[in-house]
């Protein structure tokens, strides 16, 4: 059978847009798809040349041509025809052409027409820098044709069908372009020949242009109908609330959905948990601290209908409500307060307003939809630039982007700062969204359609396209800088930061920089003051040495003003003054007193400078507009871009374009990332709402109902209760996206409520709990873990927001924080280093976001139980933990043992428990006698010490 291609084929459309040649392929296929024959050829001249045939799976036949010197150019693969049975792809180096455009000199170039599109990519990497958006040297702009034949104070930078006479070429070839100086200053790296031709074949074919932004005739792998079938690429299905044969068990339709299934294999919900048991495990799930003793006995004794939800209802209008689940969202955003990717790993000073941010947001109970927004596009949410003040509104919006600046960025470092790092920071961000927000890993399409989703190449580049408002390689803004003073820029932003901070809190900083000037003013003041009679006997003694006849002309040129000397006092005291009058460090050599003076003053005034501080400042991320054009990069290479993409959403999850427009009349932002926030917002949007609900479902159960947190494609794991899913999707979306709603709809039903004993039934039926025939214990995460011990030994300060608390090494290699006055704060308050941090959090899995975490490992090895008994800084929270027992208890040892067992597990000594460690206690107080001035107090901190390294401390029951 033969079939004939004609049109406008994407590869010929790269490398000759303005005449397509004919392309015909002729093949045989053999039933079997075993074996074939075929051959090629372009333009009526057949290609001659080794070809392979590749067996995929039944009814896909991959050809593969081989490369013909002189004539093909790099590789690439498209859809040629499909058969009911097969679907031939080949992978075409390049076309043979006829007429067209002069052949550019050498063989990668002949024959080849060159338009603008084989041009301007290039300027953009090479010549942006100095002659782009921030920069125009020479009022000489290389961004377009009409620019740069407008050309700048130099006069046109190029003359059409003369490349000999244009200025262009003549500085490029004189190494001016780009400044040789100035390479690893601005990141670019020079011309190469290849490039140099394709300019110069251009300009020498008049520069000719053509339309690059059609996508008629692409032919690459489509997203079918039939692609979009797969259950998480449709929108949540409404599903009937089941009926069930237990309804005495049912609370809600949480617990209908799942003892459907449990039925069906002859099982029920277990037992509900006693009550300590179930307010340990709210309070931990909800705040990450145990519930203090007290209040365990207010909920024990509260008798009333409704105890259990009001129990609920008081932590989550906890404050520490946000600081516990915020933190999973910042795993999720890869939220760290230094850069990464560099052995300098920077600080990012303002990055803490993020966190803060998130907190906020979720004690808020901030609708997910509205959460969502201002992260995207919160900088085209409102006119922050024209607003009479920023209001904590605008002020949110503007940190929330924040989100879309926590991946690694060595950019700040011009060695790392070059176009392939840049794009490395435009594939993390995609890469978060995708896993943290849609639950698919988009970034497996940076280099080639997706192995197992229906992600085109072109998918992946039109989302990066969304974002080139903000990140244009091509129009870089650094993220940070090693000098911190760097940060204080006036005139324009040359770092990715804004000034919009609330005018309250600038102008508490203006207050605070005031006084301290003051402070400083007075110092030198003072200074002067004392050193003044130095530096005049300094003058006087220097002046003794000159002769006697001039000494009375020089003091009287000295002391009159410069406004009325004479041309003699001029002359006499331009000669003089260096002798005269030396410099503070000419002084300091020759005088010891004068020396002492300033350097104590030096010393007051770093003193009082270390009192400053930062400059109010947003790590934000905003629309800059006028983006370069985004091309499709062939393999994920940026030396060879292919045709122009369009901003546009996952085509396997939308069959319409996004509705991009300035987000208000007049703005010049562009409004992708606003119109892509959008539509991941609309109710039936296919994973937005599934994704989050999962998560939620997962830190309460331990797995999530699709137990592959970032993967909802091909690969990763089915819902074990699909319509369960989708029930909590659609209630989430229509429930105003309150995440605190969906907490008390699963903390208030039958299925969270139960034991988490294992019986017989249950380990044959069900024994990875996949069905949820009980509690699913968990271990506490690094951070509760913490946590907690500072809470027992009431070292915590729970001192809320601002910024991190540093981290440090001490000289045994440890990793530990600092601590303030009070303790240490929360975990989440301490620096998040991407190479260094606290080693127990580091030792109980927190992770290290590269660039997000959606799901962290859990691991049981022995270095955790190790640091738990010997780690030195554990062995001093015992002793404060023994300490705030006797505050509570008293010196009698068994209403000690009876408190330490209520703070560290929430429940009284057993009898038997209460028996041992009495003996236990005054076991080691004798051990502890004849070295320790305290025994007592260093027996109980053995106590404590030994409850929390047992099993019922460190799991969640």
């Amino acid at each position: 059978m033969r079939h004939t291609l004609s049109g406008s084929v994407d590869a010929i459309n790269r490398v000759s847009p303005s005449r397509t040649p004919e392309l015909i392929i002729t093949y045989f296929v053999h039933p079997d798809c075993k074996t074939a024959t075929k051959s090629l050829t372009v333009s009526g001249k057949p290609v001659k040349t080794p070809c392979e045939l590749f067996r995929l799976e039944p009814g896909r036949v991959r050809i593969r041509v081989g490369r013909q010197k002189n004539t093909f150019r790099k590789s690439r693969v498209y859809l040629i025809h499909s058969l009911p049975r097969t679907v031939c792809l080949i992978s075409v180096f390049a076309v043979l052409t006829s007429g067209g455009s002069p052949a550019v000199g050498g063989e990668e170039t002949e024959g080849i027409r060159v338009t603008q599109h084989d041009v301007l990519p290039t300027l953009w990497l090479r010549c942006a820098a100095c002659h782009g958006r921030q920069h125009q040297d020479g009022d000489l702009d290389l961004r377009s044709k009409a620019s740069i034949l407008k050309g700048g104070k130099s006069g046109p930078a190029l003359v059409p069908g003369d490349p000999e006479n244009s200025l262009i070429l003549k500085r490029i070839h004189a190494e001016e372009m780009p400044p040789r100086k100035r390479l690893i200053e601005v990141s670019v790296k020079p011309m190469e020949e290849g490039e140099i031709r394709l300019l110069t074949a251009w300009i020498e074919a008049g520069t000719p242009e053509v339309d690059n932004n059609s996508h008629q005739g692409n032919i690459e792998f489509p997203v079918s109908d039939e692609d979009r079938q797969f259950w998480s690429f449709q929108p949540p299905q409404e599903f009937p609330v089941p009926s069930v044969k237990t309804t005495e068990r049912v609370r809600n339709s949480i617990d209908a959905f799942i003892l459907e299934k449990l039925e069906a294999k002859g099982l029920s919900l277990s037992p509900e948990a006693d009550r300590r048991t179930l307010i340990r495990r709210a309070a931990f799930d909800l705040t990450g601290l145990p519930p203090e003793p007290e209040k365990v006995d207010v909920f024990l004794a509260d008798h009333e209908p409704g105890a259990y939800a009001r129990m609920i209802e008081t932590l989550l209008s906890s404050r520490r409500y946000g600081e516990r689940w915020g933190g999973y969202w910042l795993d999720r955003a890869g939220y760290a307060d230094t850069e990464g990717e560099r052995e300098q790993d920077i600080l990012r000073p303002h990055a803490y307003r993020y966190r803060d941010y998130v907190i906020r947001a979720f004690n808020a109970d901030k609708p997910y939809d509205r959460f969502l927004l201002e992260q995207l596009a919160g900088d085209e949410l409102a006119d922050y630039e024209n607003a009479k003040e920023i209001t904590p509104e605008i002020y949110d919006n503007l940190v929330a982007t924040g989100f879309l600046r926590m991946t690694p960025d060595p950019t700040w470092f011009n060695v790392t700062g070059f176009v392939p790092n840049r794009l490395d920071v435009v594939a993390d961000v995609v890469d978060v969204l995708g896993s943290a927000v849609l639950g698919l890993a988009v970034k497996c399409a940076r280099c080639h359609e997706h192995k197992f989703d229906p992600i085109p190449q072109e998918d992946y580049y039109s989302l990066t396209a969304i974002f080139k408002g903000a990140y244009d390689e091509h129009d870089w803004m650094k993220p940070n800088s090693s000098n911190l003073k760097d940060l204080i820029n006036t005139g324009r932003y040359s770092f990715r930061y804004l000034p919009h901070v609330p005018a309250e809190e600038l102008r508490e900083w203006k207050s605070r920089e005031s006084e301290l000037e003051a402070e400083i003013a007075a110092l030198r003041k003072t200074s002067n003051e004392q050193v003044a009679p130095l530096k005049q006997q300094y003058f006087e003694d220097r002046l003794a040495e000159l002769p006697e006849a001039l000494r009375i002309d020089v003091r009287r040129a000295v002391e009159t003003g410069a406004d009325k000397r004479d041309e003699i006092q001029k002359y006499l005291n331009e000669k003089f003054k260096t002798t005269l009058f030396p410099t503070d460090e000419q002084l300091k050599e020759s005088n010891e007193d004068f020396k002492n003076a300033i350097e104590e003053t030096e010393k007051q005034i770093e003193s009082v400078e270390k009192k400053r501080w930062p400059k109010p400042m947003v790590r934000a991320l905003w629309d800059r507009g006028q983006p370069s054009p985004t091309y499709l990069l062939r393999r994920g290479d940026y030396l060879t871009p292919s045709r122009i993409v369009e901003p546009a959403a996952l085509s396997v999850l939308s069959t319409s374009k996004l509705d991009i427009k300035p987000p208000w009349p007049g703005s010049k932002k562009t409004g992708r990332r606003l119109a892509l926030a959008k539509w991941l917002v609309q109710p039936d949007h296919p994973l937005t709402a599934r994704v989050m609900v999962n998560t939620i479902w997962k830190h309460h159960f331990r797995y999530g109902i699709v137990k592959s947190m970032d993967n909802f494609g091909h690969t990763g794991s089915l819902p074990t209760h699909p319509e369960l899913l989708d029930w909590l999707a659609l209630e989430f979306s229509r429930g105003h996206w309150s995440v605190k709603d969906m907490h008390r709809l699963i903390m208030n039903s039958s299925t969270y409520r139960q034991k988490s004993t294992v019986t017989p039934a249950q380990e044959q039926f069900d024994l990875d709990n996949d069905l949820l025939s009980r509690y699913p214990m968990k271990r506490m995460e690094a951070e509760v873990l913490w946590d907690t011990l500072l809470l027992l030994s009431g070292r915590l300060d729970e001192t809320p927001f601002g910024s991190a608390d540093g981290v440090k090494v001490r000289p045994d290699g440890l990793v530990t924080a600092i601590g303030t006055d009070k303790g240490w704060r929360r975990s989440i308050y301490v620096e998040h280093n991407r190479k260094q941090n606290m080693t127990i959090l580091e030792c109980f899995d927190l992770p290290r976001p590269t660039p997000n975490c959606v799901e962290r490992t859990i691991s049981t090895v022995a270095p955790q139980a190790l640091h738990l008994l010997n780690n030195e800084t554990i062995s001093q929270l015992t002793l404060s933990f023994a300490d705030r027992v006797v505050q509570k208890a008293g010196t009698d040892p068994a209403q000690q043992i009876e408190k330490c067992y209520q703070l560290a597990l929430g429940r009284s000594p057993t009898s038997e428990e209460k028996e041992l460690a009495t003996e236990t206690f005054h076991r080691l107080r004798e051990a502890w006698n004849e070295t320790e001035s305290d025994p007592d107090r260093k027996a109980l901190a053995n106590l404590c010490h030994i409850l929390i390294n047992s099993a019922e401390f460190i799991y969640i029951d």
